[in-house]
């Protein structure tokens, strides 16, 4: 099996368009699609569905996608590992970042590095904590800044982080020095990123509160700050991202305190390209200090 094809069925289902796709990989339109059928002939079946929003991969497909993300990324690693014993330096990166106040810091350490190594390309992602840690996991991602979380990887902590409750700035729980967590069970809760694993979530779920009202389910911190801000309900976010935002809002602690620690999580030294392992002891540097 072409690992060039299964690269090009990869971006396909990344991007989630064939033009995209194209786009990405220097191909025409009609050449990804060529390229695409060709591996579908070779395995003797549909991958894609296609359709007028774009494409996605078939239940055969997601049988064979480990397996495929194992070879292309084995096939780069070769590419990598051979260019380092020539004495250069080339390859892509994907980086995942949870944080927000992290990504434009992120972006500076890229650019700085690119000047040093500017044969070595990268991709930036977000997503929480959890996704990025099970896409590391599958070998879609190199490395990612995250929430600690259990999982084969190597670790390197970073920093402790305090969870905080958003308040409306009325809130009369905005006269204590701490809130009590047993009290967020009388609260109305505005639930950022619902139904998904986050630092929120698994802080209440690990304590047993459960919120008597959840007054809204919002897809970021903003939106989550304009609701307070409206005197809605109260809401958790990392001390992290709340000195980056800028409402009417009140912050304060749980008592007891609750924290999370913010590191970088990667491949065991043994399985990263030269590429991921050179960015990663540089990145640790940078933001150790």
């Amino acid at each position: 099996m072409d690992t060039e094809k299964c690269a090009a069925l990869l971006c396909a289902l990344r991007e989630g368009t064939l033009a995209r796709a194209a786009e990405r990989l220097g191909y025409t339109p009609s050449g990804i699609s060529r390229t695409i059928a060709a591996l579908e002939e070779e395995v003797g079946f549909p991958l894609l569905h296609r359709g007028r929003h774009g494409v996605a991969a078939t239940e055969a497909c997601e049988a064979l996608l480990p397996a495929m993300r194992q070879m292309v990324l084995q096939a780069d690693r070769c590419r990598q590992t051979a260019a380092a014993l020539q004495g250069l330096d080339a390859g892509t990166v994907t980086v995942g970042t949870n944080y927000s106040s992290y990504t434009h810091r992120m972006a500076q350490l890229i650019a700085r590095f690119r000047t040093m190594h500017p044969a070595i390309s990268f991709r930036l992602i977000e997503g929480t904590s959890s996704v990025l840690v099970k896409a590391l996991h599958e070998n879609r991602i190199d490395l990612c800044l995250i929430s600690q979380r259990d999982g084969p990887h190597h670790w390197s902590p970073l920093r402790r982080d305090q969870l905080v409750l958003m308040l409306p700035p009325s809130h009369p729980l905005t006269a204590r020095r701490s809130v009590p967590l047993a009290l967020l069970e009388t609260e109305r809760y505005i639930d950022i990123l619902p139904g998904r694993e986050t630092d929120n979530s698994r802080c209440l779920a690990a304590q047993h509160i459960v919120p008597r009202e959840r007054a809204a389910g919002v897809e970021d911190c903003f939106s989550a700050m304009a609701l307070a801000e409206a005197g809605l309900g109260v809401a958790l976010v990392n001390r992290t991202i709340a000195d980056e935002l800028r409402g009417d809002v009140a912050f304060r602690p749980l008592d007891p305190p609750q924290y999370v620690e913010i590191g970088l999580a990667s491949a065991p030294p043994e399985d990263r390209s030269p590429a991921t392992q050179r960015f990663l002891s540089f990145l640790t540097r940078e933001l150790s200090e």
